[in-house]
Formats: C-alpha cells, sequence, structure tokens
C-alpha cells in the first residue's frame, strides 16, 4: 500500500510507527508552524521552515520496529547497529549553556542542509537517501507558516474572543480555542505533498495537537483539494484525551465539529476513537452522526497503550489493516 501520514509531532511519530508495520512505501506530510524551541530558533535566525516536527518524522520511520526488522534481513550501507546508533544522534539535543544548547543535531542538518540544496523537499531526500530510510518525509508547505487562533475565555466577557498569535502560544493558553488560521492565508501546499496524496491507497490523519497539528492540514487550498480528490481511503484518527490548553474540555464528539467547521467540503471514509474515551450508549450515538458529517463511518477499538493517553502502533496497524482487507467494512 501507498500510505500518506498527516500531522506533526508526537501524534504523527505514532501514526508513522504504526504504518510501517503495514508498508515500506509511507509518506509523512508535516505541519511547519512551530515557533518554539530549537525550531523556533532556526527559522527566526534562518528564515528556514521549523524542522523540529520533519525531524521527528524522520526518526520515526528510521526508528520504527519494522523498519529495523527489514533492516536485519536486508544487509544496506549500515548494518543495524550503525543505524540505531545514527537515529540516536539524528534525536541527540546539544547540552550545555551556549548558543548550540538545546538544539537537536537532526535540527542543525535539516536546516544546513536547506541551505545548501536551496530547498526543503531535497533536504528531506537527501537525509532520506544518507540513512537509507525507507519511505518519504514531506512538509506541508514549503514557506514557515503561523498559527493564528481566536480565543474566548482571557475577558471578562465570554462572548469576546482575543487574537492569538503563533504555536506555542495557541497550545498554552488559558482560553478556548474556537477557530485557526494560517498566515500567510491560504499558504502555498508542497507539490510533492499533494501529488503523494493523490496517488495514495490510504490517506491518515491524526491524532495530535488538534488545532496546531491536525486542522492546519485541511487550511492549504491546494492540499485540501487534493484530500477531497484523492481515491486514497481516507482515515482519521481523534486524539485519545483532550490536550491542556489546545482541547481543554473538549468531547470526541467536539475534536469532530471543530474539525467540520473549518473545512465543511473535507470528506473521510472512517472516523477512529479509542472504546474507552467514548463510553457506549448515547455519547456514542452522538458520535456516529458526528462523523457521518464527514460522510464516514465510525470504528471503535481498543487503541490505547494500557494506562497511558498514547496510541499503541501495534493495535493502530491491526485495525488499519483490518479496514483495508475489509473485515471491518464500511
Amino acid at each position: 500500500m501507498r500510505i500518506v501520514a498527516l500531522g506533526g509531532g508526537h501524534g504523527l511519530y505514532a501514526t508513522l510507527t504504526a504504518m510501517r508495520y503495514l508498508s515500506p512505501d509511507v509518506t509523512a506530510v508535516v505541519t511547519v508552524a512551530d515557533d518554539g524551541g530549537s525550531s523556533g530558533r532556526l527559522r527566526a535566525e534562518l528564515g528556514v521552515i521549523p524542522p523540529g516536527d520533519l525531524r521527528m518524522a524522520l526518526s520515526a520511520l528510521m526508528s520504527a520496529p519494522a523498519a529495523l526488522a527489514d533492516r536485519a534481513s536486508r544487509p544496506g550501507r549500515l548494518d543495524r547497529a550503525g543505524h540505531e546508533l545514527w537515529t540516536n544522534t539524528f534525536q541527540h539535543r546539544f547540552g550545555g549553556y551556549g548558543a548550540l544548547a538545546g538544539h537537536p543535531i537532526g535540527n542543525l542538518l535539516l536546516a544546513g542542509l536547506t541551505e545548501v540544496t536551496g530547498s526543503p523537499v531535497a533536504a528531506l531526500d537527501e537525509l532520506i537517501d544518507v540513512f537509507d530510510i525507507d519511505g518519504r518525509v514531506l512538509p506541508m508547505s514549503t514557506v514557515p507558516l503561523e498559527i493564528e487562533a481566536d480565543v474566548s475565555g482571557l475577558e471578562s466577557d465570554p462572548r469576546i474572543s482575543r487574537c492569538i498569535r503563533g504555536q506555542v502560544a495557541v497550545a498554552t493558553t488559558p482560553g478556548k480555542v474556537r477557530r485557526v488560521r494560517l498566515l500567510p492565508a491560504e499558504p502555498p501546499a508542497c507539490a510533492e505533498a499533494v501529488e503523494a496524496i493523490r496517488g495514495a491507497d490510504v490517506v491518515v490523519l491524526g491524532p495530535g495537537s488538534w488545532f496546531s497539528s491536525v486542522i492546519p492540514h485541511v487550511l492549504v487550498p491546494d492540499q485540501l483539494n487534493a484530500l477531497r480528490e484523492t481515491a486514497a481511503r481516507k482515515m482519521l484518527f481523534v486524539n485519545l484525551a483532550p490536550e491542556p490548553g489546545e482541547t481543554t474540555g473538549f468531547s470526541v464528539e467536539r475534536h469532530l465539529h471543530v474539525l467540520h467547521a473549518h473545512a465543511d467540503v473535507f470528506r473521510v471514509d472512517d472516523v477512529i476513537v479509542d472504546a474507552a474515551s467514548v463510553p457506549a450508549g448515547r455519547e456514542r450515538d452522538h458520535l456516529v452522526r458526528a462523523a457521518a458529517s464527514f460522510g464516514a463511518q465510525l470504528h471503535v477499538g481498543d487503541l490505547a497503550v494500557p494506562g497511558r493517553h498514547v496510541h499503541d502502533p501495534e493495535k493502530v496497524a491491526t485495525l488499519v489493516n483490518e479496514l483495508c482487507e475489509g473485515e471491518l467494512g464500511r
């Protein structure tokens, strides 16, 4: 299968790990609006797209158990031990208190290669080739983006919203996020990402930070058009729990409603939630109707790592495989 996974951060990392159990042909399409930490410093100093979530996606494809198993049976330029060493090095953050403190080595490699090649896509493809990684990592847009949100609950009058700009500020706001926008408005899509979506067999969106890693993917016009027109089976994974700051107090149903409010033309085939996050009964019945607003069927399963609000990659892979083989068909 040709699989495309959309998202950012730790949510996309888990999805990519899961998808590598199903296919070596996995393309990650990554949000590029981060403005905090090492990524924020590099985009401010060098004008590059923030490399942090791109680095995480590369690392996921490098270190997925299925990828390491493939390497054990397929000798390449790096043996398994060497591959694991470079995977760990790629994620390593410099210590100390100087200018390099806190920067992951992978972020610096990506930023440097982008300057040398003149293209973030070329830089990512070079690293894919150097580390002999199956799959591909692409940015959602080839320009750095900003997130701007309308947030209520910050003024004495709850009807008044305040405009908050920046991914970190939006993610940590004590108010309630109502709506997000991308700056620049209607940003250019990455042509290679659009092509991958159009040619995919399966497209997966989520889980992840809902307003800063998931919803932005439907705010890039050319990418949204590709998502509407692709013949791929489209699956939406909803978060296991509300995320402090961004979605505090949100139900699973509310997650779907806000995504639909941002792109009511967006359609998916399957909405997938963890059974523990939506008890059987009236709440789940409401969720069936919310899924139907996307033209989707609801699927509920055991998807979490026991005792944690984290998706289990093997459980996710099993469910996706069953859907694709028709065992949980529409």
